[in-house]
């Protein structure tokens, strides 16, 4: 009777957070995201639910799938996935069942097969090797040494003192150093967690509990590093027996407890009064950062991948150039053009390293083609910049937990780096701001991208006096746009502002004997474990004109670019004014120049001259966007939700004439484009806006132009340009080619669900 009332109470919280998906009434709203935490915390105070919780799970996943209701398919399957992570005593029937699932959502498109495919490379290694998961996620949120497994990440929670109050700040600061977590704690919870969920019911958990309560740290470390060394040892192998690794830990077990009491172990289990507190999983390693340098990010990101410079940091950056590799002209030669027919039976003896003519790979290799292009082997210490690795840059993922591989022989990723920016649209494009100087910096310095993997996180906090329920936020509109593109990130994360606030206004509670659950921590470490799929923004970057006989002065911005016309005029020697009695109007004129945004990419170009008193240029399209354009052009037919060019919003100065004589009115037309260039025809000077923020303001503008910001480029780069420049107009046209453009990824739980 209590096994089935227990059910019941997880079977309403399950459906209590399928009707939040699927309803949009105001009651539910008020408790987003609280469902999924109610949910966690059930089966984390009672551990003994979660194979119950898995099988309700499945099933109702089951049931979305025959029904075709894939909105909420991914957020069920995080949400079992999660209990997976840290459950113990879930059979190998519902492993392979979930894993069964998951192979066949590979049949649906992005970002359904994506998230799959992720879930079940890890559900693989976890049926045979339970526990390895849990393992491998403390071992690198807590940075915890171990050869086996040297990887390790952070999460650097950044926020903007001039953004955020001084009382979220000191609330957050508080719940984050609350939930430390020494590191004997962590390697007892690994063991203990690693030989429950191998061993099951005949693992005598409270006397592991208590044993492992009063070891030393010498002899936790050493069983630490043994339970470590058995559970990656049977995961690294091609086929993993799980006999095999319950057979090992069983020994670690009885050297543990000894033999009479693991003996004991496997005839009676605990009775209630003598069960151990569950396994907890520990929060990750968070560092708190004020935002207050430009350069902070890139610092924190070096400190990171090496704490002892801290110290002596110039020193080190100076190390960490290019090692050994002199000039410029040297670099500039990444690949060598080939000279041999690209057949490899006509290659010389010994280059490459063939194998004997005799031995069975070369008579394999027959006529194979072999490439035309040579690539240089560069020594370990050389780091390719991020531009030269692809769109993806800094944001690929670790090789180990991830299975992202090594960027170069001898150099792996082991680091992680997971930055959390809290605040509004401004906040973002100071990221912007950052992440471009950190890619650019990489064209230079070359020592981040092949050892770090960079993770963006984004939740947003606006003002408490801002709207939230009639409509978006005007300061929100990015955060707007990630709740339109996945649900499950509305429902998680863009709750949290009203939870922060009340967070803040609360007294802190300084008795650390009472256990309080951190509801926000909690969501904090769950978007940041399981928002695994980004949504990549373009950055744009504007050059703005004060004279045109000068260099232009240039920035870039993420979501909202805005010009307002000035009152004052451009001082200029011989400027006769207008005749009196002519009625100039509002506004000034404007000529402006542009590329229209198609659904077919081709490029055409609309020139327009009119009167205006403003424009907006958003990147971040609107949940009802329209589009009218101006009389003489057509609607723009690119798609909605497309944030990968520019809404300009244009309020048009309209003369009419009539027998009262000339009036005006006001007219606004919005239109799509990708680049545009606007400069004023009369002597009235612009003032630009950029991300809404006041910090960013350009005054005494003539002309400016905006397009897609180019991935940065190295010398060496422009180097290889210029030489491929000499090889003829074939060569040259393909120099000239249009480069990447620069795109922020924000990380998210399914991307953006059609």
């Amino acid at each position: 009777m209590e096994s089935s009332d227990a059910e019941l109470d997880l079977q309403r919280s399950v459906q209590a957070v399928l009707r939040e998906l699927s309803a949009q009434a105001p009651g539910l709203q008020s408790n987003q995201g609280m469902w999924r935490w109610s949910l966690h915390k059930k089966v984390e105070r009672d551990p003994g639910k979660s194979p119950v919780l898995v099988r309700i799970l499945l099933r109702e996943l089951e049931k979305a799938e025959s029904e075709d209701l894939r909105h909420i398919i991914i957020p069920l399957l995080h949400t079992l996935m999660y209990v997976l992570t840290k459950a113990t005593g879930i059979t190998e029937e519902l492993y392979q069942r979930t894993y069964a699932f998951c192979t066949r959502l590979l049949t649906l498109p992005t970002p359904y097969c994506t998230v799959a495919l992720d879930c079940a490379i890890r559900l693989k290694t976890e049926t045979a090797v339970p526990g390895t998961l849990y393992q491998r996620m403390v071992i690198a949120e807590q940075n915890l040494t171990n050869e086996l497994y040297p990887y390790q990440e952070r999460v650097f929670l950044f926020v903007d003192p001039e953004l955020v109050s001084a009382s979220v700040c000191s609330a957050l600061l508080l719940e984050i150093e609350a939930a430390h977590v020494t590191p004997e704690a962590c390697m007892r919870h690994v063991v203990s967690h690693a030989l429950q969920a191998a061993l099951g019911e005949a693992c005598h958990a409270a006397a592991l509990h208590r044993k492992l309560q009063a070891s030393s740290r010498s002899v936790l470390e050493r069983y630490f590093h043994a339970v470590v060394a058995a559970v990656e040892q049977m995961a690294s192998e091609a086929n993993p027996s799980r006999a095999g690794h319950l057979e090992r830990l069983e020994e670690i077990y009885c050297s543990l407890l000894g033999p009479a009491a693991a003996a004991s172990g496997h005839c009676s289990g605990d009775s209630l009064q003598d069960r151990p507190p569950n396994i907890p999983l520990p929060s990750p390693y968070i560092t708190f950062h004020l935002w207050t340098d430009q350069e902070q990010l890139w610092k924190e990101l070096v400190l990171f991948l090496r704490p002892q410079s801290q110290l002596r940091l110039s020193a080190d950056l100076e190390a960490l150039d290019l090692q050994g590799l002199g000039r410029d002209q040297d670099l500039a030669r990444v690949s060598m053009l080939s000279t041999d027919s690209g057949i490899e039976r006509d290659l010389p003896v010994g280059v490459d390293e063939l194998p004997a003519p005799s031995s069975p790979e070369m008579q394999r290799a027959g006529l194979q083609r072999k490439g035309g292009i040579k690539k240089r082997m560069w020594p370990p210490d050389f780091l390719i910049p991020s531009s030269w690795d692809g769109p993806l840059g800094l944001h690929q993922r670790t090789g180990g937990p991830s299975g992202d591989g090594e960027l170069l022989p001898g150099v792996s990723r082991l680091h992680t780096a997971r930055v959390l920016v809290l605040g509004d649209d401004r906040m973002l494009g100071r990221l912007a701001q950052a992440y471009h100087r950190l890619r650019k910096r990489e064209t230079q310095k070359f020592c981040l991208t092949p050892r770090l993997s960079l993770q963006l996180y984004y939740i947003p906090v606006l003002a408490p006096e801002e709207p939230t329920a009639s409509r978006q936020p005007e300061l929100g509109e990015l955060a707007a746009f990630l709740g339109r593109a996945d649900p499950w990130y509305e429902s998680i994360v863009n709750t949290l502002c009203p939870a922060i606030h009340k967070l803040a206004e609360m007294p802190p509670c300084l008795d650390t004997s009472r256990t309080v659950d951190p509801f926000i921590l909690d969501v904090l470490t769950y978007y940041v474990r399981m928002g695994t799929q980004p949504i990549y923004f373009q950055i744009y970057t504007v050059k703005m004109f004060s004279d045109l006989s000068q260099d232009p002065t240039e920035d870039i911005f993420l979501t909202e670019l805005k010009v307002k016309i000035q009152d004052s005029r451009i001082p200029k020697e011989g400027f006769s004014p207008r005749r009196r009695g002519v009625t100039e109007g509002p506004g000034a004129e404007l000529s402006m120049c542009y590329q229209k945004a198609l659904l077919s990419h081709r490029p055409r170009e609309v020139t327009a001259t009119l009167r205006a008193t403003g424009l907006v240029l958003k990147a971040i399209p609107a949940s009802e966007t329209e589009v009218s354009g101006f009389p003489h052009c057509p609607p723009t037919a690119a798609p909605i939700m497309d944030h990968t060019c520019l809404n300009v919003s244009v309020t048009e100065v309209v003369k009419s004439s009539n027998l009262a004589g000339r009036s005006f009115s006001i007219v606004t037309n919005t239109f799509r484009t990708s680049n545009i260039q606007i400069q004023s025809q009369e002597q009235k000077l612009l003032t630009l806006s950029l991300d809404k923020d006041n910090r960013r303001t350009f005054r005494d503008v003539v002309r400016f132009e905006v397009g897609p910001c180019p991935e940065p480029r190295s010398r060496a780069q422009k180097s290889k340009t210029s030489w491929l420049s000499l090889q003829g107009q074939k060569e040259m046209e393909m120099a000239k080619a249009k480069p990447k453009s620069l795109l922020m990824p924000i990380n998210t739980f399914s991307g953006i669900v059609q």
